[in-house]
């Protein structure tokens, strides 16, 4: 198990020692990471404990939803108990207590979700379901204060979005992908490869020391019309030439990773900045401001091949470009705390004590699968 307690004031806009009510504890286990932290309506973290569970899961080469169930109820109690400890708060000191409600795996949408049920019924605290990407959303407005409205790139392991941000609860979506994520395409061209698990990181690492030219690789729906992402094809070119590599060569060597990964990196970054440019311009069309913000956000922002693409199209285009620091990009706490927060602004009189876990729960309510649904709901 990799243990990291943070307490990251990164987002802070004022002293330290002078946090403005209301105060909202977030919690968040939608996926392998466990961790609760404390933000203030002025926009301080004041506490943000984190445990990752990569070393648990490493061996399988990815997320056993089982396994990280148990070792959220394992570590919830003590990281819940941290947050409070370096925010010098006890939970009488709360406004509201929000934790991640969906998308993601149900056995640790549950853990969280009932933990941060009983802390407020057993306080009298209002319980505020977030969705774990309105959290990735919101953050640019924790880090930066960003101005309604603005382009999201919702890139991770499990979404690839664009979407127009109108306010809170006010998304629309102009493209998804139509097969994998792109987190999900890292993660499986590192498997592919024989690279450790994460794959987002180890894929990154791999390319830096490649050459991006040796291998011709396609860019799935970048002569098309629409903001949509496909990756699956990618991905299957990447087998292709590594098995072609290892027949000719007889092992696939070093070098021939590291050149299939520069060359699958600036594969996705064509990819992203062509769907980008496309829902740039009809963001253009929809909105007449005069600085938007292009905010990019999920696990895959911490790229910074990809964040250093992303800035240069902003630029070009006249964007404001907004993206968290890296802490922030993966799942955390402090962006599950910051959107219940916003919300809990909205409505201090909300209280989602009846409102069980969604495995699915797309942003954009109104938006049609690309993928189809099924008893769970509509897919993100």
């Amino acid at each position: 198990m990799s243990k990291t307690n943070q307490n990251t004031n990164c987002a802070a806009s004022s002293p330290r020692h002078s946090p403005k009510r209301p105060f909202v504890l977030g919690i968040e286990t939608s996926c392998d990471e466990t961790a609760a932290a404390i933000v203030s309506a002025d926009r301080q973290i004041l506490s943000h404990a984190l445990i990752s569970q990569i070393d648990e899961h490493i061996e399988f080469g990815g997320v056993v939803p089982e396994i990280a169930a148990r070792s959220h109820i394992t570590y919830l109690p003590w990281l819940v108990q941290k947050a409070l400890d370096e925010a010098s708060m006890d939970v009488g000191d709360l406004d509201a207590i929000a934790a991640t409600t969906g998308p993601g795996l149900v056995g640790g949408l549950m853990v969280g979700m009932l933990t941060a049920k009983a802390m407020a019924q057993a306080s009298d605290k209002p319980f505020i379901a977030v969705n774990h990407l309105e959290g990735h959303a919101l953050t640019a407005r924790l880090i930066d204060d960003t101005a309604f409205p603005f382009l999201l790139l919702l890139v991770s392991g499990g979404h690839c979005q664009l979407l127009e941000v109108s306010g809170v609860g006010l998304y629309n979506r102009l493209g998804t992908t139509i097969d994998d994520a792109v987190g999900e395409a890292f993660d499986k061209t590192a498997k592919l490869l024989g690279l450790d698990y994460p794959g987002g990181p180890a894929v990154e690492k791999a390319a830096a020391l490649g050459n991006p030219r040796r291998f011709k690789l396609p860019r799935p729906l970048t002569s098309k019309a629409g903001c949509n992402f496909s990756f699956s094809g990618l991905k299957t070119a990447v087998r292709r030439i590594a098995e072609d590599c290892a027949n000719k060569r007889g092992a696939l060597y070093r070098e021939d990773v590291a050149d299939i990964c520069a060359a699958f990196q600036v594969a996705v970054g064509d990819c992203l900045i062509d769907r980008t440019t496309h829902a740039i311009m009809q963001f253009r069309e929809n909105h007449d401001e005069p600085l938007p913000a292009l905010v990019v956000a999920g696990g895959v922002a911490a790229n910074q091949y990809l964040r250093g693409r992303l800035s240069t199209l902003a630029r070009e285009q006249n964007f404001k470009f907004v993206t968290p620091p890296v802490p922030l990009c993966t799942d955390n706490a402090a962006m599950i705390a910051w959107a219940g927060l916003e919300r809990f602004a909205i409505d201090p009189k909300l209280n989602d004590k009846d409102i069980a876990c969604r495995p699915r729960w797309p942003l954009d309510s109104h938006a049609k699968g690309l993928s189809g649904s099924g008893k769970k709901g509509a897919k993100a």
